[in-house]
Order: C-alpha cells, then sequence, then structure tokens
C-alpha cells in the first residue's frame, strides 16, 4: 500500500507522542511506587526500637514460621515441650488472624508475617524464625504443594474433591487448606493435578519417557511453567523476605499489596524492603538456618530453651498446679492424610511432652527428647509423601531427584528470588555470630566453674585450712599405723608356726 509523504509523517508524528506517552506515564507510575515504597520503609524504620534488648525472652513468643524451613519440627518438637496449651496463643495457624484477646498467651506460631506486630505488644515480645537458602525453600514449596494436592486423587472427579475437603474441617481440626499460604497453592495445583488425570484417561496410554518428576508434563506441572505462574510471583518469589518484611497477601497493612507490587514490578525498588527485613532479623531473639540442623537446634536450645525452662523452674519453685493437666489442643490435620497415623503422632508428642516438662529439665535433656521427637515426626511425614506421590507414579520427589533440576532453572530461581538470596547470606552471618556468642559463654561457664572451685579453697582462712591438712595427716598416719601393726601380726604367727 503506497502511503503519501502526509500520511507518513502523520504516522511517524503519532508514534513519537505515543511513545512519549508511554515513557511518561511509566516514569509517573516509577515515582510513585518509589515514594509509596520509600514512605513504608521509613514508617516501618520508626517502628523499631534500637535500644530493645534482644537477648532476654520477653512475655510473648511469637513464631514467625517461614513456609518449608522446618519449623512445624521446632513447634513439635522444641515449642510444644516448653509451653503448656494454656500459653499458646488462638488462632496459631489458622486462616483467621490472631485473636488478641487472650492477653495471657506465651506463645504465637504461625505463618502470619510480621504485620502481625501490630496487633501484639512490641515491648512484651521477642521474635524468632527459621531461614532456608531459597532454592530449596521454592523447590519445596513446589514439591509439597504437589504432595498434598496428590492426596485428593483419590476422589473420582475435582467436584468430588472440592466437597470432601469442605467436611474435613471439623471443631478443634485445622486443615492444610486453611493454612496460609497453602490455602491458595493447594487447591491451585489440585486442579491442575486433576486436569491433567483427565486429559490422560481422553488420550488412553500414555507413556512417560523421562522419569525427571520436575519436567513431567503428562502428570503435573512442570517446576519451569509453575515458577513463571503469577501465583508464583505474588506468594512464593521472594517470599521469605516480603514475610519478614510484613509485606505478604497475608498482610494486615493496607498498603502491603501496593508496596509489594511495585518491588515485583520494579526490581531496584526492593532495597528499601529488603534493608527493612535485615533490621528484623537484628531485632529477634533466635534465626535459625534450615541448612545447619543439629548447630540451629543447639543454638534454640541454648538461647530461647534456657530462658523457657528458667522461667518454668522459677515458677515451679512458687506452685505448680496444671502439671497433670490433659492436653487438649487444636490439632493440625495435614488434608488426606491417614487418621490412625495423626493420633499415633498426637499421643508420641504428648508423652514426650509430659516428660520434657516434669522434672528438673535442663538443656542437654531438652535436645534429646527433641532428638527423639523429630526421628518419629520424620519416620510419620516420609510415610504420608510416599503415600500421597503413589497416585502420581512414576513421579516422585527424593533427595536424590534434585540433581536432576537443570542448571538454568536453579538460575531462575536465584533471579527470581534475588531479595532472599541476599537476606540468606545476612541470616548465616546473624547466625556465625550468635553461635560464637553462645560457644563462647559456654566455654566461660566452664572456666567460671573450675575458678569457683579453686575460690572455695582459696578464700579458707589459713588456720582453717592448716586444721584440714592437720586432719588429713593424722588420718594418714593412723592408716599408716594400722597396716605396720597388721604387718607385725602376720610375722608373728608365720614364726610361731
Amino acid at each position: 500500500m503506497h502511503m503519501n509523504p502526509i500520511s507518513k509523517l502523520a504516522l511517524v508524528w503519532f508514534t513519537l507522542v505515543g511513545s512519549v506517552l508511554v515513557s511518561s506515564a511509566e516514569e509517573l507510575e516509577f515515582g510513585h511506587c518509589e515514594r509509596v515504597v520509600k514512605k513504608w520503609a521509613e514508617t516501618s524504620s520508626r517502628e523499631e526500637d534500637p535500644n530493645k534488648d534482644k537477648r532476654s525472652l520477653k512475655d510473648l513468643l511469637f513464631f514467625l514460621h517461614v513456609p518449608r524451613t522446618g519449623g512445624r519440627t521446632y513447634f513439635h518438637c522444641f515449642l510444644r515441650k516448653l509451653y503448656d496449651n494454656a500459653e499458646e496463643c488462638p488462632r496459631s495457624y489458622d486462616k483467621l488472624h490472631f485473636d488478641p484477646r487472650k492477653q495471657k498467651c506465651k506463645l504465637l506460631a504461625t505463618h502470619d508475617d510480621y504485620s502481625l506486630m501490630s496487633k501484639l505488644p512490641r515491648e512484651r515480645t521477642s521474635v524468632m524464625t527459621i531461614v532456608r537458602d531459597p532454592v530449596a525453600r521454592v523447590l519445596s514449596t513446589y514439591e509439597f504443594s504437589v504432595e498434598v494436592a496428590a492426596r485428593f486423587l483419590v476422589h473420582p472427579n475435582l467436584t468430588s474433591a472440592t466437597k470432601m475437603s469442605g467436611r474435613i474441617r471439623k471443631n478443634n481440626v485445622i486443615s492444610t487448606l486453611d493454612i496460609w499460604p497453602w490455602k491458595y497453592l493447594v487447591p491451585w495445583m489440585r486442579e491442575d493435578l486433576f486436569a491433567r488425570r483427565d486429559a490422560r484417561k481422553l488420550k488412553g496410554v500414555v507413556i512417560i519417557e523421562d522419569d525427571n518428576p520436575y519436567d513431567m508434563d503428562e502428570m503435573l506441572m512442570p517446576l519451569h511453567k509453575y515458577l513463571d505462574t503469577p501465583t508464583a510471583h505474588d506468594i512464593i518469589h521472594n517470599g521469605a523476605t516480603f514475610q519478614i518484611a510484613g509485606l505478604t497477601n497475608n498482610s494486615r497493612l493496607s498498603e502491603a499489596h501496593e508496596v509489594r507490587h511495585c518491588v515485583q514490578k520494579y526490581r531496584n525498588l526492593g532495597e528499601p524492603v529488603l534493608q527493612v527485613a535485615k533490621r528484623r532479623l537484628d531485632s529477634m531473639l533466635y534465626v535459625g538456618l534450615t541448612e545447619e540442623h543439629r548447630e540451629s537446634a543447639s543454638l534454640f536450645a541454648n538461647v530461647v530453651g534456657s530462658q523457657v525452662l528458667s522461667q518454668l523452674g522459677a515458677s515451679n519453685a512458687t506452685a505448680k498446679t496444671e502439671t497433670t493437666k490433659q492436653e487438649a489442643s487444636v490439632t493440625v490435620s495435614e488434608s488426606g492424610s491417614d487418621k490412625s497415623e495423626t493420633q499415633n503422632g498426637t499421643s508420641e508428642v504428648a508423652s514426650n511432652k509430659i516428660e520434657a516438662k516434669s522434672g528438673n529439665m535442663t538443656v542437654k535433656t531438652l535436645m534429646e527428647v527433641y532428638e527423639g521427637c523429630i526421628t518419629h515426626l520424620r519416620k510419620s511425614q516420609g510415610t504420608r509423601r510416599v503415600n500421597s506421590l503413589k497416585r502420581i507414579s512414576p513421579a516422585n520427589f527424593t533427595r536424590g531427584t534434585r540433581s536432576r533440576v537443570p542448571n538454568e532453572v536453579i538460575q531462575q530461581i536465584k533471579s527470581l528470588n534475588n531479595l532472599d538470596v541476599e537476606l540468606y547470606k545476612y541470616a548465616k552471618e546473624i547466625f556465625v555470630k550468635e553461635h560464637e556468642l553462645v560457644s563462647n559463654k559456654m566455654v566461660s561457664t566452664s572456666k567460671g566453674s573450675i575458678v569457683d572451685l579453686q575460690n572455695v579453697f582459696g578464700e579458707m582462712e589459713g588456720e582453717k585450712l592448716w586444721k584440714l591438712v592437720s586432719v588429713a595427716l593424722m588420718l594418714l598416719l593412723l592408716f599408716l599405723l594400722f597396716l605396720f601393726v597388721n604387718a607385725r601380726r602376720r610375722r608373728t604367727s608365720k614364726v610361731k608356726i
């Protein structure tokens, strides 16, 4: 089609004007986002008290549980050994927001983000969390979403599965589908699994050529597609940073969605959010690392456990009227899990708790109870995973299968979780410092015990010390005299013979 010079000129002019308008709108939106993020960061910084004593356990312990960091193990095998059910705050792990009306509660364990602090007495609250390598956390989130969703494949169709999931929510039982972020991720993955199963039925015989569970398109959503979905961008990527900053889609802050959206759209606006998250880690009583499991557990026992036990000892010295109270707690139910298995696990946790809270508990015995508890918990979780993944066989997730994730996908995860990568590095620095501090304190305590023993003798006056030496010498002389007399008698008896 031939265009005259005037038409060409008009087209060029409209193109230039359009690009200028688009560029101007983009600059305006970026400027708006920059102001929103900066204002939020400044407000958040003012909320932190730099003079707060973070090393002393306050009246309330808030366990900010980042999903797939091993926090469930800490909750069942540490915290529930140290705190009575009556001391747990209501709505822990519930989809409903925390109810602050129970003023005397001492433990709040939840997937809620840091914005929950707006409902808590800051000056009387200590915060703890666990951080995990972002690549491992994202892979684990993908695996767990598939695992829980696969449990519903026992139903003939999605409609039946959805109806049944609504029925299993009974009094005093919280389903995985009630807990953030699984209340979003599991139904989404469940719908995808049913769609793929229906497609396989229509095709008839389906041959699975590749046994890589992360790229088994016929069975489940491939990992590389999962990573690039709107749901993953909104909930999973940089999830630890947003949760510690208080900016998840479960946040209580009215500006949380806008701040998160701005950071997700403009990558360079993430730095203020990262700095807020780092400062909050600095202010926490305890920061553990999933990858340093043994050292993290020991650090928890010495930093948090020792202080809780000290408080228990003080209260036991005055009065302990509820040591035999029967446990009647809220049970977190894994959707579709075997009931007998859950009941057996609950009874063992209860018996361990009675053992842990009876008598003079020490850090050493706390660690022993913890080790016994995690052995049972891991066995139970492993059995449940195997039974779930049978329904999407040959797909299966093990430690070995993660090595089959292509390097480009690993790099994709790191890029999408750039803030979490930096936060994890910072968490490791905090962990190393705290670990060294506790180790040095333990060495100092041991040396102090020896010095105290020396001081017992050093503080004795010369006269008392001389009396002690005199008595010792007298006893020694009597002993030697006894030996001498006994030897003489033997010799005399031999001569007579």
